[in-house]
């Protein structure tokens, strides 16, 4: 995509044709310079087509096709140009890390990365409480002064490392961001409860996930348990345990009185050996962010899991939507370290913003670069964003009506009772004219929900509500 820089060194951009090359965003004033007009030209001009803008208002392709043509000009797409260097690896508007396959040459085995998922109350915490108290060195624990949303422990003198999360939506909202931060999953069901809807629920997360699942038997040291009626609920839900044939392991513990625990360590050790886990620790760091918040003090306070390569104090990273330079890093234990190797989690500061959970993150040359890779994809994120309002705002759809590109005007109409839907539905249709044809492609009572702003934005439509309220998700979609 081509960059303000690459605007502005470029003195003619037009052929002899009348041909204009045009990135696929641009502000007014980079496109004012690239048609030899003046920024006041352009706006008037996309104020007459329904756009609202400045001279800093960023600009999709359509848009600015529209404005050059109107000019006389026969505009085409540009290429993406990178005035000053080519970027081997970018970041998108989500946030997804586009990146080189390592060579196996490079490759190391690194801990496995588990989260504990399973029904409420049935010991997912007690689980995870025990291992950080039993598996973390003694002395260091006690030094934890703040809640990190992972940690790892010792077992036969190898690391694994945990991940505590809220529970299985926040595992599901990971997934559906593109982070896959677990390797292994450990399903933690009640002896004495079974299999409770909670359960099943975790079991097609982990299953969709496509991750290695082992189950942990837990409150074994309970008088009213039945494990086989446990085990064979477990094969009913699909889940096929070493004893009865399949190939997910079963580990009876207790997390209250520790039983099992280093058998269940064992197990997730063997699972690891069986998967090959590794990583090159030989090249810039890449992962996803675990959690985020911002301390009054510090600013941005960002956990991340390291996944490829080692993060060091003083990187310039890309984070979701922000970026920055690694000021301070210190592990779960509130310990300063200046270098993280796979599968390692750490806290760091230093970002400009405060990320989501779920997002992707990688290290890159500079500062230079970090910002202006950022600054693409804000640019490219704005473009998308004014496309959406301008296909759904009353002012951009009576300039297209006034052009006469667009012939019917789809509706979804809500209201505060049923008894007025038919007639406010006979009332709007009855506006069509030879130029427009108003059509109502839905209409309901209660509140605008985000399901009507989706149909809304599918079928490049108006909602009007009429007496009734509207829900925040959609407020905030529209």
């Amino acid at each position: 995509m081509a960059t303000q820089q690459t605007i502005r060194q470029t003195p003619s951009p037009t052929t002899e044709d009348s041909t204009v090359l045009i990135p696929r965003t641009l502000t007014v004033r980079e496109l004012a310079d690239l048609l030899g007009d003046t920024p006041v030209s352009i706006i008037k001009t996309l104020m007459t087509n329904g756009v609202m803008a400045d001279v800093s208002k960023t600009l999709d392709y359509g848009t600015a096709a529209i404005v050059a043509m109107d000019r006389g000009f026969d505009p085409e797409e540009a290429g993406d140009v990178v005035a000053e260097e080519e970027a081997p690896s970018t970041i998108d508007i989500l946030g997804d890390v586009q990146e080189e396959e390592d060579d196996p040459a490079d490759l190391r085995q690194r801990p496995p990365v588990v989260a504990v998922l399973g029904h409420v109350d049935h010991g997912k915490t007690s689980l995870l409480d025990y291992i950080r108290s039993a598996n973390v060195a003694e002395g260091e624990a006690g030094g934890i002064t703040q809640r990190v949303g992972a940690y790892q422990a010792t077992a036969n003198d190898r690391l694994i490392t945990f991940i505590d999360t809220p529970g299985h939506a926040a595992f599901t909202e990971m997934r559906a961001r593109g982070a896959q931060a677990t390797d292994i999953a450990i399903l933690v069901v009640a002896a004495n409860d079974g299999v409770m809807p909670q359960t099943r629920e975790a079991i097609n997360h982990i299953q969709a996930a496509g991750v290695p699942l082992v189950v942990a038997l837990n409150k074994m040291d309970l008088d009213n348990i039945n494990p086989d009626r446990v085990k064979a609920a477990l094969a009913d839900v699909g889940v096929q345990i070493e004893e009865y044939g399949g190939d997910i392991p079963l580990v009876p513990v207790s997390a209250t009185r520790g039983d099992g625990m280093s058998d269940l360590l064992d197990t997730l050790l063997l699972v690891a050996d069986i998967s090959e886990f590794s990583a090159n620790p030989d090249r810039q760091a890449s992962g996803v962010v675990l959690e985020a918040e911002l301390d009054r003090r510090q600013g941005p306070r960002t956990t991340l899991l390291v996944q490829k390569g080692s993060l060091r104090q003083g990187d310039s990273v890309l984070v979701g939507q922000t970026w920055g330079r690694i000021k301070a890093m210190t592990d779960f234990l509130g310990n300063r370290i200046k270098v993280a190797g796979p599968s390692t989690p750490v806290v760091v500061l230093g970002l400009q913003d405060v990320a989501d959970a779920g997002d992707s993150f990688r290290a890159v040359k500079s500062d230079r670069e970090a910002k202006r890779i950022y600054e693409q994809a804000r640019r490219e994120r704005e473009a998308r964003e004014a496309q959406v309002q301008h296909s759904a705002t009353l002012d951009a759809l009576f300039g297209e009506i006034s052009r006469g590109d667009v012939s019917a005007l789809n509706l979804i109409v809500k209201t505060d009772v049923v008894g007025s839907v038919d007639a406010l539905r006979d009332s709007l249709e009855q506006l069509s004219n030879e130029e427009v044809t108003v059509k109502v492609i839905h209409t309901a009572a209660g509140p605008v929900s985000v399901a009507d702003i989706n149909l809304a934005l599918a079928s490049e439509g108006l909602v009007i509500a009429f007496s009734t309220p509207i829900e925040p998700g959609a407020e905030r979609l529209a």
